[in-house]
């Protein structure tokens, strides 16, 4: 670090220009790298290839689950009636002739009163159109309830609905704060918190740091994005993820530059010894956040692997602008930035450094309280259920809303939203009554018109009780599975559920051996950065337990909607959006550990200086304990930014990783970790001589320990007293 903080200090003007020329290129090419990037779904299964299949072969359906015109006819009529029935049957095949190519299953084409009401004055039909890519994409809800009610006598109430209509967890008319909103509204924040940090003009750096660190990362994916497709959600990542990372380093060596200047360094000297410290802790903290992303780039779903490769990046290019950019701003314009300096860092916080003191001195009790509030938190994460969140969840108001509440308080359930595709060879009749004999299955049904018989294949739709992105539907999706795939006549079950499915067996099933080989690898990673084996193993076990406690949050706040009516006017979601717990892990496995490693590292260069446990932590946590709350508030700001958004599983997201950060800097880092390197004595500087070879670390000079503190313990061999950053 010292040797390429000063190759960039002899080089100020062309790191400069390289970083001007990057943002440049960055603002330039940010419209298309976001255009380029995808949304696509696909993974290994039977269920994506019949997805597939039914879309090549009928032109629609498939993953796109379908929309539902629903008519209502005045009070005394009843659908059923043939002239009303037929009258039903064109106004729905009306669709047909407004969007070529779609598929239609009615009372009319099937005759089955699955399709009608308890009142008979209410029928719907599933209309199938071809599969969209991208979040939302175009509508059609307008345009089919424009050719519906078009067709439909005059007095018919027309509405449609839908997942699609549905999924934006407020009226489809809602757009949301768009992403550029949403990174403004966290960094008009963490200005606010930069400028009660360093009551200084410095409070800007830090988000110039972010700025360049978010179009340069766009930049790189913009050129990925040529190569292999890209996920829309790393555009949110980038923006908003990225933005508070960045910060979050830069806040680290500002402050310790600051520390080192109070101290009577010189400019350059200042810069030079902040990043021998600092910078080493951000290029570690860098390096972990990235190891948990790596993670999903082994995964057989190419969304999740496309999220690992640009995630991956957010972290690196932070790091990179940190050590390189950072500095040279420092060196030359950082004095006057540092005006008019109403708080210098001449000594460490008061407030930390008595709570410092106080845990040290009830250290069991302190122990015992925070392992209490992260079981507390860790509870309902036993309950846990993977899925999407159901209807109920999604819009509250609004014509989507109020077309399916006609159907529900009609003895309609809300499956119809979300049903299964069976596709046969033949015998489509046959599969469709056995279907109807699974248990949880609303009806099926096989219409015999030309859209649902296609060379030499039918489809059977399963309409299931519950919707299939809920418990519930899944375990009917399943019972269909077992009753349908073994016949000979069919050839597989596509739809939500079916993919929900074989999404879960592709991710989740190697889950504890991907979480085995992350953890072990970011233990020896953080076996070299503490030179300590127990601080490393406490830092990899206390992360797991923190994520458990955010996956418990999760579970409270939306599966069992403890709140997210209140904060988001959303009621429970009955389950947890498939990929959130995988992403919640990848990104909160490195980011809260950046905490781990600004405040152990301290801790540990004040115990090689001075020997004394009990300083150690005071000095470490009074020094970076104000940093850790304000970077955690900082990024707690960006995940809050991203919960405006529209996409419900955007806001479940958001809360994941905001519960994490907060739990994590507040419960674990902060009250946990100093009381157990109080408990841990010096047990906690273990360094087995054998790893230390293997990891390559160097031997220490002699501990510098100054005078009227208290000398190393005997016994204590000089390989444990080095500490990462010091030498």
């Amino acid at each position: 670090m010292p040797a390429l903080t000063r190759f960039v200090l002899r080089h100020k003007a062309l790191v400069t220009l390289f970083w001007v020329i990057v943002a440049a290129a960055g603002v330039m090419t940010i419209s298309g790298t976001t255009h380029r990037m995808t949304n696509n779904f696909s993974m290994p299964g039977q269920a994506f290839k019949v997805d597939n299949q039914i879309a090549s072969q009928y032109g629609n359906g498939g993953s796109q689950a379908p929309y539902l015109p629903v008519i209502t006819v005045p009070a005394g009529q009843k659908v059923t009636d043939p002239a009303t029935a037929a009258a039903t049957g064109r106004a729905f095949a009306a669709a047909a002739r407004a969007i070529p190519g779609v598929r239609i299953a009615d009372y009319a084409t099937t005759h089955n009163p699955a399709f009608v009401t308890r009142d008979g004055r209410s029928t719907f039909a599933l209309v199938y159109t071809a599969p969209v890519n991208g979040f939302g994409g175009p509508s059609l809800g307008p345009v089919l309830e424009q050719a519906v009610t078009a067709a439909a006598p005059a007095g018919w109430h027309v509405g449609v609905t839908g997942a699609q209509l549905l999924e934006n967890g407020q009226p489809s008319s809602s757009k949301g704060t768009g992403i550029m909103a949403e990174a403004m509204i966290g960094s008009l924040g963490a200005l606010v918190i930069l400028a009660l940090v360093f009551a200084s003009f410095l409070a800007l750096l830090p988000l110039v740091i972010g700025g360049i660190s978010v179009l340069a990362t766009f930049l790189v994916v913009g050129g990925l994005t040529e190569v292999t497709g890209v996920s829309q959600i790393v555009e949110f990542l980038i923006a908003l993820i990225g933005l508070g990372v960045a910060i979050d380093y830069s806040l680290l060596v500002v402050s310790r530059w600051r520390e080192e200047r109070a101290a009577g360094r010189d400019n350059v000297a200042a810069v030079t010894e902040a990043m021998t410290h600092a910078g080493r802790a951000v290029v570690f903290s860098g390096l972990t956040v990235a190891i948990g992303l790596l993670s999903m780039i082994v995964l057989p779903v190419p969304m999740l692997r496309s999220v690992g490769y640009g995630g991956v990046l957010v972290p690196l290019v932070s790091v990179v602008v940190s050590v390189t950019l950072l500095p040279v701003i420092l060196a030359t314009v950082g004095p006057r930035l540092d005006w008019p300096r109403l708080r210098t860092e001449r000594r460490a916080s008061r407030v930390f450094s008595a709570w410092a003191r106080g845990v040290y001195r009830h250290r069991w009790l302190a122990a015992l309280a925070g392992l209490g509030i992260l079981a507390a938190l860790m509870l309902p994460a036993l309950s846990l259920h993977l899925g999407e969140p159901g209807s109920s969840a999604q819009a509250t108001s609004g014509p989507a809303h109020n077309a399916l509440v006609t159907l529900t308080d009609g003895g309609v359930p809300s499956g119809v939203l979300t049903p299964a595709e069976v596709l046969t060879s033949s015998s489509a009749s046959t599969v469709a009554t056995q279907a109807a004999r699974v248990p949880g299955v609303y009806a099926a049904v096989a219409p015999a018109t030309p859209d649902y018989q296609r060379d030499g294949t039918a489809i059977v739709t399963v309409i299931p009780v519950a919707e299939s992105s809920v418990p519930a539907g899944q375990t009917t999706v399943t019972g269909l599975e077992h009753a349908l795939l073994p016949s000979p006549h069919v050839i597989g079950i596509g739809g939500d559920g079916a993919a929900l499915i074989d999404f879960d067996h592709a991710v989740y099933g190697d889950f504890p051996l991907m979480l085995a080989i992350i953890s072990a690898a970011t233990f020896l990673l953080l076996t070299r950065a503490f030179r300590s084996v127990l601080l490393a193993a406490k830092a990899v076990v206390f992360n797991l337990i923190s994520l458990a406690a955010a996956y418990g949050v999760l579970t409270w706040v939306w599966q069992d909607g403890h709140g997210s009516h209140a904060l988001w006017g959303i009621p429970a979601t009955g389950a947890i959006t498939m990929w959130v717990p995988l992403m919640v892990f990848a990104f909160l496995f490195g980011l809260s550990m950046d905490y781990e490693v600004f405040i152990l590292t301290r801790i540990r260069e004040a115990y090689d200086r001075s020997g004394d446990a009990r300083h150690a932590v005071v000095e470490g946590l009074g020094r970076t304990g104000r940093l850790v709350t304000s970077a955690a508030a900082i990024l707690m700001l960006s995940f809050l930014s991203m919960s405006t958004g529209p996409q419900t599983d955007l806001k479940i997201l958001a809360t994941g990783l905001g519960a994490g950060i907060l739990i994590d800097a507040v419960v674990v880092r902060c009250l946990l970790v100093p009381a157990l390197v109080a408990l841990f004595g010096r047990a906690n500087w273990w360094l087995p001589s054998w790893l230390a070879r293997v990891l390559r670390v160097p031997a220490p000079a002699a501990a510098l320990a100054p005078a009227g503190l208290a000398a190393a313990p005997a016994g204590t061999r000089a390989g444990e007293l080095e500490v990462s950053g010091v030498r």
